[in-house]
């Protein structure tokens, strides 16, 4: 079948109320910057809570569904035939037509289901569906009809034009980027921070990205997977503005200036400080980790209470309560774990200390914390303006 036309289906968008039409503008607006990818020209329309792709010439079918697979907000895509309103006799060999270039002569059970979104049709929606029916069953011995589980739902919009369709392809879910506001992650090289990023913007959250680098401790090979895995998650989140900050020499003071054991937790602590200040800078509206209550050390609920304490804006943890398998599930869907279980260590994994504390006191840590008075703030402002920033997408 030569599809020419997708119905794109949404889910909560239906239940915006009056504002709707900020979030449909939003979704089609996602759809054409992820079609703009694909070999073709494409039409993006809206009509009566409907949200149509019209293809305009050649395009690359399996490339389209893909792209549209990645688009937050779309909750089914419908190839769709879409026939011109030339009365019921057309309409009954179009259908006819569709069901014998779709399903040949397998045997399939059907249900007909009639949408008259224009009511100046002459036949109702029920007179309608029994009068297809029963020309797919004079035309089609192998066909049955099961109206209360059916293999095969045919659908049948009319409107200006007549859409019929019958497969339904699962898209994303969720709300529209750029619904929700702005954030900035903390994206290291591991599993968990790219699938964070993922899950919040499936929220309909915008996102950047602040990673630390710790050269010559972490490689160039190290910084180049996370813009990969920033390049991987932006096919869903879209562009993504990428802060690489040379982290090395606060890390060796604070290795130099406090005890070991909370070297972790003091670190994580002035990675927080440096990327709100970058959140700041970008018109963030808060952090997002990719943290989960227990996995390591520093994300207990005493140690994530410690990194909490520095930031004044919201800190964001979608895994929070995810188990590591879940993580990695999610991962594998979306295209990150191969590039995340690459051997090239972060800096987190680098300076981590033997037996870090896992139930840290924020009055102790504040109290290490002073021996770095001398040159934290100088090291911190250098880190900043020495920062490099690479446009991901």
């Amino acid at each position: 079948m030569n599809y020419k036309a997708f119905l794109i289906k949404y889910g909560e968008i239906g239940v915006k109320g009056k504002n709707r039409y900020l979030f449909e503008n939003a979704l089609l607006n996602q759809i054409r910057y992820a079609l703009a990818k694909v070999d073709g020209e494409f039409e993006v329309t809206k009509e009566q809570g409907r949200v149509y792709v019209e293809v305009i010439g050649e395009y690359d079918y399996l490339d389209t569904v893909d792209a549209l697979k990645r688009v937050f907000g779309i909750a089914a895509i419908c190839p769709v035939v879409h026939v011109e309103d030339s009365g019921k006799e057309a309409l009954f060999e179009d259908v006819k037509k569709y069901i014998k270039e779709t399903y040949g002569q397998k045997e399939h059970t059907f249900k007909v289901n009639v949408r008259r979104a224009r009511k100046d049709y002459p036949i109702k929606s029920m007179e309608l569906n029994a009068m297809i029916g029963e020309q797919i069953l004079e035309a089609f011995e192998n066909m049955k009809v099961d109206v209360h589980n059916p293999e095969i739902m045919l659908n049948i919009e009319i409107r200006k034009k007549i859409y019929i369709y019958s497969e339904e392809i699962k898209g994303p879910g969720g709300m529209p980027v750029g619904t929700a506001g702005k954030a900035m992650l903390l994206l290291s090289g591991g599993i968990d921070s790219p699938v964070a990023g993922y899950m919040v913007s499936k929220r309909g959250v915008e996102i950047d990205a602040v990673y630390f680098h710790a050269p010559p401790y972490t490689s160039e090979r190290a910084k180049q997977k996370v813009v990969d895995l920033a390049r991987e998650i932006s096919v869903y989140t879209g562009p993504i503005k990428l802060h690489v900050v040379n982290f090395t020499d606060i890390q060796l003071y604070i290795y130099d200036q406090c005890p070991h054991d909370e070297l972790t937790i003091i670190m994580r602590r002035y990675m927080m400080k440096i990327a709100e200040h970058f959140a700041n800078e970008n018109k963030c509206l808060g952090l997002v980790t990719g943290e989960s209550i227990g996995q390591v050390a520093s994300q207990t609920m005493y140690s994530l209470a410690c990194t909490n304490e520095v930031c004044e804006m919201p800190v964001y943890r979608p895994l929070i309560a995810f188990d590591k398998q879940d993580i990695v599930d999610i991962s594998e869907k979306i295209g990150t774990y191969e590039t995340s279980i690459l051997p090239f260590e972060d800096c987190c994994t680098i300076f981590v200390a033997k037996h870090p504390v896992t139930k840290p006191s924020l009055k102790v840590i504040k109290r290490s914390e002073v021996k770095l008075a001398e040159k934290i703030d100088e090291l911190m402002k250098t880190a900043i303006e020495t920062t490099e920033v690479i446009e991901v997408k």
